[in-house]
Parts: C-alpha cells; structure tokens; sequence
C-alpha cells in the first residue's frame, strides 16, 4: 500500500478540520486549508467532493461559508478514509478484505507468499483502523501547543496572521523542518507511540 497524493491530502485536510473543530472554528473555507498545508486549490475542491459524497465533511454555501466535519472525528478511522480514496490496503489482491481478486497462484491455500503479504495487511490494517482522526488531531495539538505553535485557525493563529512579523508559509514550514531534524524517529519508533505511550507495533 501507497498513500496517493489525493489520500494524503484528504488526510491532511480532514486533521485540519478536526483541529478547526477543537478550537471551535464552525467552518473553514477550501481556500484556507489549502493555503495552510500549501495544497493546490482545485485539486483539494475535488477531494472535497469526494469526502463530502462518503459523508465525512459537509459544506455551507455562501461568502462565509466552508466545509466542517459532518461527524465527530471519534466516528472516523484513518483506514476508512485511506480505503475511501485510495481502495484496499492489501498489497494483493487475494488478501483483500474489501476488494478480494482471484491471483494467479495454482494452490491459493498453501502459497507463501499469500500468507506473508496477509501479514502485511493485516499489519496496515491493525494501525489504520486502531487511530481515529480525533487520535491523530490530538497528538497534532499536543506537539503544537509543545512547541508553543498557534494553533491553525484558533483566535491566536488569526492574529499572528495579520501581524506584519509573520513569515511566510514556505518559510515557516523550512524553520518548522529544521527544528524538528534533529527529533527524527527511529525506523522502529512512531509518533503516536512516543506521544500516546501505548503504541506498539
């Protein structure tokens, strides 16, 4: 399995609007959160339909309009969107749950390869499906407010927004990287485990 660039978008924005939520923000337009991960705008407007149509995010019209959660983020897991935008997350198809293709291997039963590559989904799937996007928005606050960040579209965010100090978004991001170089993970470690203590693998 590979997040597409569409899934990791969804993803990215969706986290966006759970935070949005959490500073009790009602809506947020497209244009903001695509300003705000650097996303192209008509693309991310595509992948809004797309979580709108699976009832994920529901819109208001209108100049102050914009897109909300349509459910709390308790209610979705990470493997569900992934599986919304990007199908199954086996990287076969004869382990698929959701999407099972016949292969080409004569003795489906006793294949080696089959039982590595169920592993493997089942690896994908056990995480994917154990976070929720309010997991995930709460680990993001929790590093934020850390690293003593404003958080996205918070009273705080807005004024730092306005303030002729601010710097740009690509700069931001740069200073952003380099503080956290020297923080990098192990490839054995993960961020939810060294944030939520319980995460195993």
């Amino acid at each position: 399995m590979k997040l597409s660039k569409r899934g990791e978008y969804a993803l990215r924005t969706l986290i966006n609007l759970g935070i949005a939520a959490e500073v009790k923000r009602p809506l947020v337009q497209v244009s903001e959160l695509a300003d705000n991960e650097q996303l192209p705008v008509k693309f991310l407007e595509q992948i809004m339909q797309t979580l709108k149509d699976a009832g994920l995010v529901e819109s208001q019209r209108g100049k102050f309009g914009g897109y909300r959660l349509a459910k709390p983020a308790r209610q979705i897991t990470i493997g569900r969107v992934v599986r919304l935008i990007d199908g199954p997350l086996a990287p076969i198809g004869c382990v698929s749950q959701t999407a099972y293709e016949k292969c080409t291997c004569p003795d489906e039963t006793h294949c080696g390869l089959r039982m590595l590559m169920l592993d493997v989904r089942n690896a994908i799937a056990n995480i994917l499906d154990r976070y929720t996007l309010a997991d995930v928005v709460e680990v993001t606050l929790r590093k934020l407010r850390r690293d003593n960040i404003p958080l996205p579209f918070s009273a705080e965010a807005d004024a730092a927004a306005t303030s002729p100090a601010r710097l740009p978004a690509r700069m931001a991001h740069k200073l952003a990287r380099r503080a956290t170089a020297s923080r990098r993970l192990t490839e054995a470690d993960g961020v939810l485990h060294q944030l939520l203590g319980d995460y195993t693998i």
